[in-house]
């Protein structure tokens, strides 16, 4: 545990050990489905800082969960540019929706919404090349970011809320830094089952957190 200047304690949120998060991070954003599983899977990435899931690729102001209009859920990540690159990123996206078929709902549409043109020429230059490769249309779309609103707070890191004595006392140990801690978002991905195993052992060994829920996130991780 760490001490804050008051005297209480908090828990050592180890953002600088074992992660180091950049300063100069950049920013992907994707529409690949319900934003729930893309969330924990890109989280669980080496290189990747923090993840937040919303709406995007919409013109309905101010949209909410109940009232999306045309937005898109999607999942933001902020990674490290040094450690993993733009195109590693998009091999994820595309490994992981259904490029080729369109969806059902607009809400769940395939998209890259890109935060400058190199990220947007990257995207189509990418889509073309695997259509080719494929023989067949890619109905997954390219656009530019225009806004992003974050999803409501139920939504952030889902699959460690989905246990609640795991979800909520994390929530309540981290406070403001849960949705953006890279502890946080590593440890989504890893009860999700993505990761690497030793990376999962390696950060519940370095985590300064009361027994019971240590033992939970083991057993999460393991099931």
């Amino acid at each position: 545990m760490t001490r804050t200047s008051d005297g209480t304690t908090e828990p050592a949120l180890l953002e600088d050990a074992p992660f180091d998060v950049p300063d100069g991070t950049a920013t992907a954003t994707f529409g690949m489905g319900c934003f729930w599983g893309p969330d924990a899977r890109f989280g669980a990435l080496e290189g990747v800082a923090r993840t937040r899931v919303g709406y995007a690729g919409g013109t309905e102001p101010d949209p909410t969960y109940f009232s999306l209009g045309d937005h898109a859920e999607v999942v933001q990540i902020e990674y490290d540019p040094a450690e993993l690159s733009y195109e590693d990123l998009l091999e994820v996206f595309w490994t992981n929706h259904d490029w080729s078929t369109p969806a059902h709902k607009r809400q769940y549409r395939g998209v890259v919404l890109a935060c400058d043109d190199e990220q947007y020429e990257t995207a189509r230059r990418e889509r073309t090349a695997l259509a080719d490769r494929a023989g067949r249309s890619a109905t997954t779309d390219v656009e530019r970011l225009e806004g992003f609103t974050p999803a409501e707070p139920y939504h952030q890191k889902y699959e460690l809320r989905s246990t609640p004595a795991v979800g909520d006392e994390l929530e309540t140990l981290y406070g403001d830094g849960f949705v953006d801690s890279t502890v946080v978002a590593r440890l989504n991905g890893f009860v999700a089952g993505y990761g690497e195993s030793t990376r999962r052992d390696e950060l519940l060994a370095a985590l300064d957190l009361p027994a019971p829920l240590l033992d939970e996130l083991r057993r999460r991780v393991r099931d």
